[in-house]
């Protein structure tokens, strides 16, 4: 896909009331989405990313932030589904995993409520707790960072 053809998406999004649009073929996956900026993603059947970025200040900080954390070799994990994420099992209850905990592969993190079933998330990675980056109780949405993970 072509760059013009990809401006013509984020233009024809901003024209609308569409705040998120996602295109997918053997090649390529694009996600565009609209949150007082657009952003735009290639995915390209090589494992490649390209982003494309109309960022306000506010987001150029964020994205000099999450390049630092590229830098610092750490492991993100995202959520497998779209739900409610609940750091224990009941309110009563010490969550699963803190901040600075050590985890193993297998080893049960969090739960992400969907359609009324409780979806034990285990880990995927091995590594220390750097960073929790989802509050308990809050709504995800697929791919969305839960966890900062130093695996060294």
């Amino acid at each position: 896909m072509k760059v013009k053809e990809i401006q013509d998406i984020i233009n024809f999004i901003k024209k609308t009331d569409l705040d998120d649009v996602s295109i997918e073929t053997e090649n390529y996956k694009i996600r565009v989405k609209k949150n007082n900026t657009v952003v735009s993603e290639i995915k390209t059947n090589k494992n490649t990313s390209k982003q494309i970025k109309k960022p306000i200040e506010s987001e150029v900080k964020e994205v000099v932030k999450n390049e630092e954390k590229k830098l610092s070799n750490t492991i993100i994990v995202k959520s497998p589904m779209i739900g409610t994420f609940y750091r224990s099992p009941n309110p009563e209850s010490d969550p699963f995993i803190s901040e600075g905990d050590t985890i193993k592969i297998g080893q049960k993190i969090c739960i992400i409520e969907a359609m009324k079933l409780f979806n034990d998330i285990e880990s995927e990675v091995s590594g220390k707790i750097v960073k929790i980056l989802v509050d308990d109780n809050s709504p995800v949405e697929f791919d969305q960072p839960l966890f900062e993970v130093d695996p060294s």
